[in-house]
């Protein structure tokens, strides 16, 4: 008699696990054995968990098996980025091989044409970034009056980006009796409101705090001043790198072919901003450099998950200006790993000027579940161009760090 599979055991059905099966996957990871019954039972999701823990199979596998071939569009998944967008994309239609759903992506940059020959198709999911999916919903290219299962992806972002006014309008337009799930690196207040006003009672599976600790990342950071900062991208160039660059004001056939060259091993160092890098998987990453340190704890986590996908093991330096200690600090006060001080390794002294020293001590406290504190208004496109100038460069993978055997 065949044993029952760990998949098998949450409810799945046969169609799924045998792709599972195929796929080599047999165990789910924590986030997926308490998300998927949830979700098959029919309650709402609040989930919070490491970038790199199967979180897409999490909220899609179940959104597979309750949604029916050719009965319209039944599921939509928002995502902040065009590159998390058709990354989710794929991953669905690796799990939807055998159910003869079908996926379109929609989302900014894309020429209309394409996206509607996809429409025309008559997928049962939508992937898509909140912007362009508006502008189909005015032009009356797509419906929601069918969907059944909502999710929305990375909403801490999607705050960020000014999304959520979109995001309320979206979900005013499909039906009242819907699935929904929502996942955040960070819970602000903004998002949690958001949460109370469009989900039914829903299950919180946030990661255990015994899960901040970078587990399996040999963590390290060095204290610097600012000017000692360098242009990224550009001295990576000089230096003669193998390095590509994404970032908001890129067009999508550049910010593509950039993601290309570095999955597949065309080039060894990825550039990009926080925004364009959050949620990209890509496989044994060796190194995550962390030029300016982020705006709270749960963001350095997701940042540094990059490495070490999948239980592998991996590496991240983060390059601390003067300016930043205090924030570093705190930072610190979550991880349950010893970090490598590289300026006490190196013999590299740093003296931070006294006015510095006075504000490091009064910086705000790092909480979760409270706002950054930027909020937008005004246009869509005025907040996206005002958080990519914000943003500038954040940090930096690079799948080389351990086979070049480079001094740190």
């Amino acid at each position: 008699m065949k044993k029952m599979t760990k998949f098998e055991k949450l409810g799945l059905e046969k169609k799924l696990l045998d792709t599972l099966d195929d796929a080599g996957f047999t165990t789910p990871f924590p986030i997926q054995e308490r998300t998927i019954p949830v979700l098959l039972e029919g309650n709402d999701v609040i989930g919070q968990a490491h970038t790199g823990t199967g979180k897409t199979a999490a909220y899609s596998l179940p959104m597979l098996q309750l949604i029916s071939s050719k009965q319209g569009i039944q599921g939509i998944i928002m995502a902040p980025t065009r590159e998390l967008a058709l990354q989710i994309t794929s991953e669905i239609n690796r799990f939807a091989k055998n159910t003869g759903i079908r996926t379109a992506t929609i989302y900014g940059g894309q020429g209309m044409g394409i996206q509607l020959d996809a429409l025309r198709k008559k997928p049962e999911i939508l992937v898509a970034t909140p912007g362009r999916l508006i502008d189909h919903l005015k032009r009356g290219t797509i419906k929601l009056n069918n969907v059944k299962h909502a999710v929305l992806d990375e909403a801490d972002v999607m705050l960020d980006m000014g999304f959520i006014e979109d995001i309320q309008f979206i979900l005013d337009l499909t039906p009242e009796e819907r699935v929904t799930s929502l996942w955040s690196a960070t819970m602000p207040q903004e998002i949690m409101r958001l949460a109370e006003t469009n989900m039914n009672s829903p299950r919180k599976i946030l990661v255990d705090s015994d899960d901040l600790s970078g587990a399996g990342i040999d963590q390290s950071f060095l204290i610097l001043k600012d000017r000692e900062k360098p242009d990224v991208a550009r001295a990576l160039h000089k230096a003669g790198k193998k390095s590509v660059a994404i970032e908001g004001d890129m067009s999508q056939n550049k910010r593509e072919d950039s993601m290309q060259k570095f999955r597949k091993s065309k080039a060894d160092i990825l550039v990009a901003t926080d925004v364009a890098a959050r949620g990209i998987d890509v496989p044994k990453v060796a190194l995550v450099i962390n030029y300016d340190i982020p705006n709270q704890d749960m963001v350095y986590f997701h940042r540094i998950g990059r490495t070490a996908r999948a239980g592998a093991k991996g590496r991240a330096i983060t390059l601390v200006s003067y300016s930043s200690v205090g924030e570093w600090n705190e930072i610190k006060k979550q991880t349950n790993v010893k970090m490598t001080d590289l300026n006490e390794k190196l013999g590299i002294e740093f003296k931070i000027p006294d006015p510095l020293k006075r504000g490091a001590d009064t910086r705000r406290r790092f909480d979760r579940s409270r706002s950054s504190g930027r909020r937008f208004t005004g246009r869509r496109s005025s907040a996206r161009d005002q958080y990519d100038k914000r943003k500038k460069v954040q940090h930096v993978t690079t799948r080389s760090y351990f086979s070049k055997k480079k001094r740190w």
